[in-house]
């Protein structure tokens, strides 16, 4: 029997795995040997590898209606426009309810990575990454693994940092007097029915020209999915974002309103790491120039006659 794991506490068989660590003296992590090198020039080093984990059932996700199905009677009896459904706006047609459970079950499977890195004693989470697969038991599994890192003789964190930096990249951005406030997500899901006009200008003799409908979709879904990043960011009351990631999917459906009718979905998902500045940029002093003088003998002539001597 084990606890149970609606919170995102950290189960008996981790907290073993981190009590054996501690006892052990010893670390792992799935650093490179340039990222370890890059971690340690700042001042910080590994404690351990972390992993966070959460499987989901999928049951409800919205999306059931069409968003203008309404338009024209289908796009045949008059040209009215059809309209895109985010995610984000929760408007009838949208895939809201899914976009939240994605949200929660992301977070809640970084959270436990992040009480993992605490258990060690670090300071925070780098080189951090999110996989989703599918559960052979039915449902989704929302996995994050990392390395815990700590700098050694520093405060303690009310809550140790998450981050998808590279140790490299990590390393950079402490160097320029910034350091990472967390793992932050955009997502989005739009939907649009394939109104009269989509349909003409993707039929056969359009010709070469704009697809609105198709543009109208894709540039809904990406800026809804940053306006969810945005907020993302702002939960953390990080200053801002470096996006390592942005992925967009597209497909299509038959309309659940209309007989012989498609919608188009455009899933977009951005990921990043949210930074605050905590001191100025660690810049080394210029060095001074250098003379360098030439052991070649002509080249030293042609110098002295260039300069006169």
């Amino acid at each position: 029997m084990t606890e149970d794991q609606s919170g995102g506490g950290l189960p008996p068989a981790a907290r073993a795995r981190m009590a054996e660590i501690r006892r052990s003296g010893t670390w792992g992590s799935a650093l490179s040997a340039d990222e370890f090198s890059a971690i340690r020039s700042v001042g910080f080093e590994p404690v351990g590898q972390v992993l966070g984990a959460a499987v989901y059932n999928i049951g409800y996700t919205g999306g059931y209606s069409c968003p203008g199905a309404w338009a024209g009677y289908g796009g045949y009896v008059a040209p009215y426009r059809s309209i895109t459904a985010v995610s984000g706006a929760g408007s009838l047609g949208s895939y809201n309810a899914l976009v939240r459970t994605m949200y929660e079950a992301r977070h809640k499977a970084i959270d436990r990575m992040s009480a993992e890195c605490a258990a060690l004693g670090g300071h925070g989470v780098v080189s951090a990454s999110i996989e989703i697969g599918r559960f052979p038991a039915g449902g989704l599994e929302f996995k994050a693994i990392g390395t815990a890192v700590r700098a050694p003789g520093g405060v303690e964190l009310r809550r140790p940092f998450t981050s998808d930096l590279s140790g490299q990249d990590f390393a950079k951005l402490i160097m320029a007097g910034w350091v990472p406030a967390g793992f932050v997500l955009g997502i989005s899901i739009g939907a649009r029915h394939d109104d009269w006009l989509t349909v003409n200008q993707t039929s056969w003799g359009a010709g070469n020209s704009e697809v609105v409908g198709y543009t109208d979709l894709v540039n809904q879904g990406r800026h809804d999915a940053r306006t969810q990043l945005e907020r993302d960011v702002s939960r953390l009351g990080a200053e801002g974002v470096v996006v390592s990631s942005m992925d967009m999917q597209v497909r299509d459906r038959e309309c659940p309103m209309q007989e012989h009718r498609k919608d188009h979905i455009v899933e977009v998902t951005i990921m990043g790491t949210a930074t605050v500045r905590f001191a100025g940029p660690r810049h080394p002093a210029p060095a001074s120039s250098l003379a360098i003088m030439s052991l070649d003998p002509q080249r030293r002539q042609a110098a002295r006659i260039k300069l006169g001597s």
